[in-house]
């Protein structure tokens, strides 16, 4: 069976990007391969990532759309359709998917979650957002979370999760970064290798 294709949605960075396509090199994502990238915002540093892997990679601007989802899912669906992927992967991805790309890909698309949800998600808790509410409560274990995709905020099944220990001398910058790199970079492959060897299996059965 050939590896499923994946397609990687980003809006900024792309650490974790990075994190995936290093894994895929090394062995950690075997069943699946990423075939594009598609970022919601242009001249992200994420898009150079994909160049230096030599990953095909698009921009479906959001802000071009303005309130027209349904355009912007199909800007989106084009390149899903032209690179067949068959698993998503929303990695920092700001902008809520359209519904049309959720009922599609059901079950088949994936989040990563810079805290231990159901704690500090929804609507508005991205980005350095959720470190501060995290430190301003006071919890001593936040994390990262990987989750299926939904047409709700933060709200799919969790696949995986990993507790990262909150320093008392912490910022949110210092946090998003152990986070980061002692969680999401972890399970977030792991996750996406999980997917991809479920749908493969999934074909085999039909």
């Amino acid at each position: 069976m050939s590896k499923i294709s994946v397609a990687v949605l980003v809006s900024g960075g792309g650490t974790n990007l990075q994190a995936l396509i290093d894994a895929e090199k090394s062995g950690i994502i075997n069943s699946g391969h990423i075939s594009v990238v598609i970022s919601s915002k242009p001249a992200v540093y994420a898009l150079e990532r994909a160049a230096k892997a030599g990953i095909p990679h698009f921009v479906a601007e959001k802000a071009h759309f303005g309130n027209d989802e349904k355009a912007f899912g199909e800007e989106i669906e084009k390149h899903l359709r032209e690179y067949r992927a068959e698993v998503i992967v929303l990695a920092g991805f700001l902008s809520k998917l359209p519904e049309q790309i959720c009922d599609e890909y059901s079950g088949r698309i994936l989040n990563v979650h810079p805290a231990l949800i159901p704690s500090f998600c929804g609507k508005g808790f991205y980005g350095l957002n959720v470190h501060k509410a995290a430190l301003e409560y006071g919890v001593k274990v936040s994390g990262a979370t990987v989750h299926l995709v939904d047409s709700e905020y933060d709200h799919g099944r969790i696949l995986l999760q990993k507790a990262v220990d909150v320093l008392p001398d912490d910022t949110p910058e210092s946090l998003q970064q152990r986070i980061m790199i002692q969680a999401e970079h972890i399970i977030l492959p792991q996750a996406v290798e999980m997917i991809c060897s479920e749908t493969i299996k999934n074909k085999q059965t039909v």
